[in-house]
This record gives structure tokens, sequence and C-alpha cells, in this order.
């Protein structure tokens, strides 16, 4: 295993509580504090998962997940949010956030979102392949994407979901089956993820994101990849 995590959290007992688990699981533990602090460790540092919480001194979880974003890093993000905060997980993941835990939460449950970030994650180690459909061109090995020449950031989920439809091209894919084959669950997790981070890929990739032709909706059903 050996992943190395980040989790900033300024609640020192849940901090220790939260890294003595994740270094019993095996992951090596980075903690930060303060929101400053964290911002620094996760654009100077190199880790594989990142755990953030959204209220923090310095600058809150919102911000330091924008800001790695807007620098280009696409480390898997898991948010804590407070119980019932629905806007918060929208606004989280329309930020970049690859999902979200509800404090208080249970200690299975957050290791079991681990495991499924970090094994859905870009194996950059995998076979190289770059593909090019319409203006863009996937680096699938290197975890880019560029659209008419210039760099899309986009989240490690973000990039897994479009790998996802690149794999299954054409093909009618149901929420439920993303759900299951990008995120590592099933549809109990909150519902409108899948819709959430298909919004945020078009923002980013299509001509027009108001009139999508890329990612298109099939009523009823989901979302195709027409290349």
């Amino acid at each position: 295993m050996n992943e190395n995590v980040l989790l900033v959290e300024d609640e020192k007992a849940l901090s220790r509580t939260l890294s003595d688990r994740l270094r019993a699981e095996g992951y090596i533990v980075n903690c930060a504090l303060d929101g400053n602090e964290g911002l620094d460790k996760a654009t100077r540092l190199p880790f594989d998962l990142i755990i953030l919480d959204i209220m923090l001194p310095g600058k809150n979880g919102f911000d330091i997940c924008r800001d790695i974003r807007q620098a280009g890093l696409a480390t898997p993000i898991l948010m804590l949010t407070a119980r019932g905060q629905t806007a918060e997980k929208i606004v989280g993941l329309k930020l970049g956030a690859d999902d979200y835990v509800t404090k208080p939460f249970d200690m299975l449950e957050l290791m079991a979102r681990v495991e499924a970030l970090l094994r859905r994650t870009p194996n950059k180690s995998s076979q190289a392949s770059v593909q090019h459909v319409r203006s863009l061109r996937i680096d699938l090995r290197g975890t880019e994407v560029s659209r008419h020449g210039k760099l899309v950031p986009l989240s490690a989920r973000e990039f897994q979901l479009l790998q996802f439809f690149l794999e299954h091209g054409g093909e009618t894919l149901s929420r439920d089956q993303i759900l299951r084959e990008v995120w590592g669950y099933n549809a109990m997790a909150f519902t409108r993820t899948v819709d959430v981070h298909v919004a945020s890929l078009r923002q980013k990739l299509e001509e027009d994101p108001k009139q999508p032709s890329l990612i298109v909706t099939v009523p009823g059903f989901g979302y195709k990849l027409v290349p």
C-alpha cells in the first residue's frame, strides 16, 4: 500500500484519530492543522490523496480545493462536510472535489471511500496511450487533457469519468453504472454526484456547454460520449 495521504483537519483530536487509523491501514500520513499549511503542502509535496475539512482557520476547504485544481493538480480530494449540508457537497464537487464524507462519519465508511478513490486513481505506470477526440487530446498515461492545444485542469475523478466514457464511446451508460464503475460504490451514494461531475466536464470540454454534443444526455437512461 504505502500511499501518501495529506490530512487537513484543524480539530486535533479528530486529526490524531484519523491519522492513527490511516497509518494502521498502511498509509503514510502527513497532517496540516490549518488551511494555509494544507494548501502549501498540497501544492508543494506529492500526495496520492487529500482528505480536506471545509471549516479551517486561515483558508477554508473550498478555497483550498479550488486553488489545488487551478494549480493543475489532479490529486484526488475527499472532503469532510457537516451533516445535512447538501449545498456544501454540491459546491465542493463543482470546485473539483472527488468525493465527500459527512461528519460525524463511520470510520469504516471513510476507509472504504479512501480505498475507492485510490483504487480508481489513474495508474501512471500503465501503458502509454494518447487519444484524440474532436478538439481534445487525452493523455491517459500522463493524465492530461488539452483542448485546442491548451491544457485543461481536471480533478482525478473528472479524469476517471472521462476515461470511462472513452472506454465506452457511443454506449449509453446509466448513472448507477457510472457510480459503480467510476466511484466504486452503488447508487445509495449522493444521487447528484454523477450529474455534477458531468456538468463540470461539459463546462471544461464542450464547445457550447449549454448545448453539449460530446457528452450527451440520453433521457430516461443516462449519458453517452459521442466521439
